[in-house]
């Protein structure tokens, strides 16, 4: 069976997401997106009538994608431990099948672009942070596991971890996986993260 044929918009933010990845250092013009997908500019405004929109449907992807198996995480794992461990490792491994992506949500790939799109991008880890400190708070209520010192400190040590790696990876040309020994990482963030672990 063959994989269905990509709609005209997947296939734009497709090709945007390749150049992202592989000309880190050009600017992304309406005229040089058309010819890598091979439509006309008046093609690729009959789907997102700016480029800003473009960017913006590429953090909701990263959102969507996320958030949607961290929904998955909370449903199937009771230990909090183990939620954040996988919670992060998520995060890791999908920067790490999307390099060009992680320059969106980096702001890295948004220079020169609208200040509101900046803000946009950077809700994903803002949101991400929520959802840790959540996670944190539910475990001292539930499993007694007291953060340290608080469970926005904790979330904040989580994001300074996952944000470094992905910022890590970009900067060295996606050759540092942000996943790269995690499982050897991840006791001594544990250790920081509550006391008397």
């Amino acid at each position: 069976m063959t994989n269905p044929k990509p709609s005209r918009k997947e296939a734009i933010l497709q090709a945007l997401v390749e150049i992202l990845e592989t000309d880190p250092g050009a600017r992304i013009t309406t005229a040089g997106l058309a010819r890598a997908v091979g439509v006309t500019e008046a093609a690729l405004y009959r789907h997102f009538p700016s480029k800003r929109k473009m960017f913006e449907a590429l953090v909701d992807f990263a959102e969507d994608t996320v958030f949607s198996r961290c929904q998955l995480i909370l449903q199937e794992q009771e230990d909090v431990q183990m939620r954040l461990k996988q919670l992060v490792r998520l995060v890791l491994v999908f920067a790490e099948r999307n390099p060009g992506l992680c320059r969106v949500l980096t702001g890295e790939a948004l220079s020169g672009e609208n200040e509101a799109l900046r803000k946009r991008a950077s809700q994903f880890f803002e949101r991400l942070e929520t959802q840790a400190r959540q996670i944190l708070k539910e475990g001292e209520i539930r499993q007694g596991m007291r953060p340290q010192p608080s469970a926005p400190r904790g979330a904040d040590w989580l994001m300074t971890f996952i944000e470094g790696r992905i910022q890590r990876f970009v900067r060295s040309g996606f050759t540092r996986l942000p996943s790269a020994e995690f499982e050897d990482r991840w006791p001594m963030l544990s250790r920081n993260l509550w006391s008397g672990e």
